[in-house]
């Protein structure tokens, strides 16, 4: 058996153990260490995984993972998002689904400061969801518009997965945080444009909310508002402006998260606590998956098989769209059945190759591997965010119904992921100005 055939192999025997409901970093890492001693031999494959986990866990550049983390748990932990919906709520009340848009514009703006789609999702699943069933609203449309506008938190930055698409495609972190603001900004406003168009046509979706509030009130709800953004625009302009770099950017938004909340009076012992234990786990969760993807990337690399995949589309014809359809392909499929983080790391040692082949621009690539990743956290039998709303919601509304609500959300998903990639000036206007 060749080198190739034991690659590839080895890929099936993980997606075999990540079917049997393996822990992904467990499964790939084991499967790595015996394809490593089976191509090499026992003593190779003990010193490549002793020194594999301690180098990516020890890179400074993963250090911004935690901090984001910290900053994203320790926002939603103080409440500092509870006043954004509340504004929103005001401000937007009078539109056709109303409440629903509101939770939209409010989960854009907690995905600024968290970075994470869980965070998100959780968030506003306790916060807004209610208020919405209280209205009446349809419980498809109250669960689907919080599942899906928490994804949000993978493409507006900062975000977690751009930070480890740049680590592992050696990409500028500052250009893809810069490239996910357009398509992020496109994804809410098509997720808005829906919902009112929905709700013209299907009034009974999302009755009228009496919005009877004063002008003083709005005041005074915008000043309840102010957390959030200082968070925001104190890590992009730092980050943009060259104050900082991404890495050091994560520490400074947990900073900024927690003199924040202090400065509200909302941070406690509680909040402080809760948030870092969060973190940890978090954390190490992700480190495990990063651990094991990273040894599957060692033993691919010594199979050759990135480098037959990549050979193979040259023959077939290596062209920038025949790429992109073979990847939406592959990531519609495993985000049935994978986290986010998982499929991005487990696929980058093959599609990397594939994309350098093809001439496409990494940053670019990047913002659709990303876009890809946020569908599969909604599309079942394993969509995450789907999942994060049925746990806060308990019994009240079933996963049939919630997912009933999100397929019009990966519907519109699916328009701007087809528009991403036929114009990719859109997206990479705004990181040509960071050059």
């Amino acid at each position: 058996m060749d080198n190739v055939a034991i690659g590839f192999l080895g890929l099936g025997a993980g997606v075999f153990l990540l079917l049997l409901r393996v822990q992904i970093g467990v499964a790939l890492g084991l499967v790595s260490f015996i394809g490593i001693a089976v191509l090499l031999n026992m003593r190779a494959a003990w010193g490549i995984i002793t020194a594999i986990p301690f180098n990516f866990v020890g890179d400074w550049n993963l250090t911004a993972i935690p901090m984001f983390l910290l900053m994203g748990f320790i926002a939603s932990e103080a409440g500092l998002s509870a006043g954004v919906f509340r504004t929103m709520r005001l401000a937007l009340s009078w539109l056709p689904g109303g409440l629903a848009v509101a939770s939209v514009g409010a989960s854009a703006v907690l995905a600024a400061a968290s970075g994470s789609s869980v965070a998100t999702s959780s968030a506003f699943a306790r916060i807004a969801t209610p208020e919405m069933l209280r209205y009446r609203y349809d419980p498809g449309l109250a669960t689907g518009v919080i599942a899906a506008a928490g994804t949000l938190g993978s493409l507006i930055p900062p975000s977690i997965l751009m930070v480890l698409y740049g680590y592992l495609a050696e990409v500028s972190v500052a250009k893809l945080f810069a490239a996910g603001v357009l398509p992020g900004i496109l994804t809410a406003f098509a997720f808005t444009t829906m919902i009112v168009l929905r709700v013209l046509r299907t009034p009974a979706l999302a009755p009228k909310v009496e919005s009877d509030f004063t002008r003083a009130e709005l005041i005074a709800g915008l000043r309840d508002t102010w957390a959030l953004p200082v968070i925001i625009l104190g890590v992009l302009l730092g980050i943009f402006l060259g104050v900082f770099t991404p890495t050091e950017a994560g520490a400074v938004g947990a900073a900024l998260a927690i003199a924040v909340a202090a400065l509200k009076g909302t941070l406690t012992r509680r909040v402080l606590g809760a948030g870092f234990r969060q973190t940890l786990i978090s954390t190490a969760s992700i480190f495990m998956v990063v651990v094991g993807t990273s040894l599957l990337g060692r033993f691919m690399a010594l199979s050759g098989v990135p480098t037959y995949v990549a050979d193979t589309f040259i023959e077939w014809g290596s062209s920038p769209l025949m790429v992109i359809l073979a990847v939406s392909l592959l990531y519609l499929i495993l985000g049935c059945f994978l986290d986010s983080i998982g499929i991005l790391l487990l696929t980058m040692p093959i599609i990397l190759p594939m994309a350098r082949e093809a001439g496409l621009d990494l940053v670019w690539f990047g913002i659709i591997l990303v876009k890809l990743l946020e569908i599969g956290l909604l599309t079942p039998p394993v969509g995450l965010n789907v999942y994060i709303i049925k746990g806060a919601l308990g019994d009240r509304v079933s996963l049939t119904t919630i997912f009933r609500g999100v397929a019009w959300f990966v519907v519109v998903d699916l328009f701007v992921l087809a528009f991403l990639a036929l114009v990719p000036g859109f997206t990479l206007w705004l990181p040509g100005l960071v050059d």
